[in-house]
């Protein structure tokens, strides 16, 4: 039997707010739908897609304020960073992975960690081999 699309949408709403979801799959697993079928009713780009995804993104942003206001409260963190991560926008999580390296001004003046490598350039006694002699 096909499904309403109306009474899809009406569902996905009802979970999304109920349920605080963040994820298209969420709302399948809710609405009792598979991600294809979600597609074939949602469009990427439609006014219905693109007003599910809202919402979803509403609950993603009132979750990572939860979550930064937990960690500067907790001392455990750890935990609450990854799910930061998990629903971190592609810039967010590409600043939490970076690493960043402390440069000191003295540095400079400090001995090298292994001694330099000095490397032979073989090839001039090689180019000798290589020519004929008559």
């Amino acid at each position: 039997m096909p499904y309403d699309t109306k009474i899809l949408k009406a569902k996905a709403i009802e979970a999304i707010e109920k349920n605080k979801l963040i994820f298209v799959e969420d709302i399948c697993a809710y609405i009792g739908i598979s991600k294809p079928c979600f597609y074939t009713h949602f469009a990427v780009d439609s006014n219905d897609f693109n007003e599910l995804t809202d919402l979803l993104e509403k609950n993603k942003i009132q979750l990572k304020t939860a979550i930064r206001k937990k960690w500067f409260d907790s001392e455990r963190d750890t935990g609450l960073m990854a799910l930061y991560k998990l629903c971190s926008t592609p810039e967010e999580h590409k600043k939490l992975q970076q690493n960043y390296v402390a440069v000191n001004a003295n540095v400079q003046n400090l001995p090298p960690i292994l001694p330099p490598i000095e490397i032979k350039n073989e090839t001039d006694d090689s180019s000798d081999e290589n020519t004929e002699t008559e």
